[in-house]
């Protein structure tokens, strides 16, 4: 069942039944598991295990007011955890399974460890389209808390082997299911009683929410941190990171995109939803590259590629 990890850290094992049957029960036990999903791998644990919580915040490194999202099976598990107005209900309805992130009020009792919401009467929750997360959730019986399967603050992983070079012999278990289709963290709303906020950009767009709500988003004027990926340092490389760079300067690696060719490229075809899913593996190659910085073409800022010059700008920051 195991497989091998070119990186020598670890464990990675491919993503069948006895793999995750495995994660399960470790899961059950209070132990956390790296487990793939449709946009990045996540750090997952019993969100009710106050101690296995924990556990996440002291491998990430995470500091403790960052709150994280849990993860369901459907939207029946989420309405035991949060409370769902006619607009949540409509965003569930139309989005999950899939990349979109709601932070709504929590519900009195939820079985949620405190240090899940970061002492918020708000939860962020998510119900997930990849199969191996999905068959976790509905064996295991259990919400589970999983940000991004990485050191805080650092580059996202999108492949086990990311996982790995992360945290190394940290993580006795790496559900290894290939490369996450969409490739950025997903897209957090907020629904608030006069109205809605955008937290993040991610795969679903400004747009698409827009024209199911009916109404432009609320401004985000609290510096709050109320869901993951607010810092204003975020996804960062090890190297330092410099935008909208047409042409390299000495000494920097090159990403590319459409026909800026670079060192490698997130699309020659100028795909944003290509570039999105490639994003974070190119930032992993330049920074285990031999060069001293990177450099990154411009990406027009439409569609998904809000979400991706997200990114860019938190971890050039």
């Amino acid at each position: 069942m195991a497989g091998s990890n070119p990186l020598g850290h670890g464990r990675i094992a491919k993503a069948d039944s006895a793999a995750i049957a495995e994660a399960v029960e470790r899961l059950r036990a209070g132990d956390i598991v790296a487990i793939p999903t449709e946009t990045v791998y996540g750090l997952a644990a019993d969100a009710s295990n106050a101690e296995a919580v924990a556990n996440i915040y002291r491998t990430k490194g995470r500091p403790d007011f960052n709150p994280l999202i849990v993860h369901v099976p459907d939207h029946a598990a989420a309405e035991q955890l949060a409370q769902f107005d006619e607009r949540a209900a409509m965003l569930a309805f139309h989005f999950w399974p899939g990349p979109l992130t709601l932070v709504l009020p929590l519900q009195p009792g939820a079985p949620v460890a405190k240090a899940v919401t970061a002492g918020l009467p708000t939860i962020a929750l998510r119900c997930p389209a990849h199969p191996v997360m999905q068959a976790v959730l509905k064996q295991s019986g259990l919400f589970l808390a999983a940000p991004s399967a990485n050191r805080s603050g650092g580059i996202s992983p999108t492949r086990a082997e990311h996982v790995a070079r992360s945290f190394g012999d940290a993580m006795p278990l790496v559900l290894d299911a290939g490369s996450c289709s969409a490739g950025l963290e997903s897209t957090i709303v907020a629904v608030r009683e006069n109205g809605w906020q955008l937290l993040r950009p991610g795969p679903v767009t400004l747009a698409e929410i827009s024209e199911l709500l009916g109404e432009p988003p609320l401004p985000v004027t609290e510096a709050k941190i109320e869901a993951p990926g607010q810092l204003v340092s975020h996804y960062a490389p090890s190297k330092p990171v410099r935008l909208n760079a047409a042409l390299p300067a000495p000494g920097e690696w090159h990403i590319g995109f459409g026909d800026t060719t670079g060192d490698d490229n997130l699309s020659p075809e100028g795909d944003l939803a290509e570039a999105a899913a490639r994003l974070f593996d190119a930032l992993h190659t330049a920074d285990a590259s031999d060069r001293v910085s990177i450099a990154i073409a411009p990406i027009p800022d439409e569609g998904i590629g809000v979400a991706i010059n997200d990114r860019l700008r938190r971890a050039a920051a």
